[in-house]
């Protein structure tokens, strides 16, 4: 599926249960917080092998946060007009400014840190 049929996919599914009345900007936003919160907690006090091995161990439930998260992103932007294509477009050109290869190439240092 292209973005835009997930997103229509999203806004049918949500129309149907009469969710509209529900999803303004905050508690949208709450959404996408909350299910990436959900996604964190599963890697809580691991490790590197442990980490790897709740990757493997939980993987469907992994997915399904990840697309918890998405879910909540689309709808964001379908509900307040947001066109996330062009958003990450615009988004990128403004984090290659920030973050030039020459500077940063193997180095996670936030930009005003190197």
């Amino acid at each position: 599926m292209e973005l835009n049929e997930l997103i229509d996919s999203i806004k049918e599914f949500c129309q149907q249960r009469d969710w509209d009345q529900y999803h303004n900007p905050k508690d949208l936003a709450i959404g996408i917080s909350t299910e990436a919160a959900e996604l964190l907690d599963l890697f809580r006090f691991k490790n590197g092998d442990e980490i790897q091995q709740t990757i493997t161990n939980k993987r469907e439930h992994i997915e399904d946060e990840l697309a918890d998260v998405l879910f909540f992103v689309l709808r964001f932007a379908q509900m307040n007009d947001i066109d996330l294509k062009k958003a990450l477009e615009h988004k990128m050109v403004k984090n290659a400014a920030k973050y030039p290869v020459d500077k940063v190439k193997g180095n996670n240092k936030k930009y005003n840190e190197y």
